[in-house]
């Protein structure tokens, strides 16, 4: 059997109608993160590590809707989330309210492989990061300006 990748950018679009200098970056930034998820195949990485990868790829990159490029709530806030799921043994990870981590997906793995739990939010996701992870970034280096 062969393989695929789905990708996509966060919410909302890419319209043609966006500026040049604003679209094409962000057109560039997919095609990176497709290659790197296909070299990724082509290298023998599982599907799951080839998941985190491509998505931790999103959320390096400052004009996706994610990690650093993520939205600020009505109150000024980056809240993430992220979700992850393995096929073959059923088992998933989920994150929500992250105020501090900039790869939620790598987080959202960790609670998929080292809890009994398929979901943490907020405070509780927060002090799972500091035990798992410790160096965090903060809120300030993970939003973006999105104009």
């Amino acid at each position: 059997m062969g393989w695929a990748i789905a990708l996509h950018g966060g919410v909302g679009n890419i319209p043609l109608t966006l500026p040049k200098e604003r679209r094409e970056p962000r057109e560039a930034a997919l095609r990176h993160c497709l290659e790197v998820g296909v070299a990724a195949l082509k290298a023998q990485k599982s599907p799951l590590d080839v998941v985190e990868l491509v998505v931790r790829e999103l959320e390096n990159n400052s004009h996706f809707n994610a990690g650093k490029g993520s939205v600020l709530t009505s109150k000024g806030t980056v809240e993430m989330e992220a979700c992850i799921m393995d096929g073959n043994s059923k088992k998933c990870g989920a994150v929500s309210g992250l105020t501090t981590v900039v790869n939620a997906i790598s987080l959202a793995r960790l609670v998929m492989e080292k809890t009994p739990h398929i979901y943490l939010a907020f405070d509780g996701a927060e002090a799972f990061a500091r035990e798992q992870i410790g160096d965090k970034k903060t809120a300030s280096a993970v939003s973006a300006p999105h104009s």
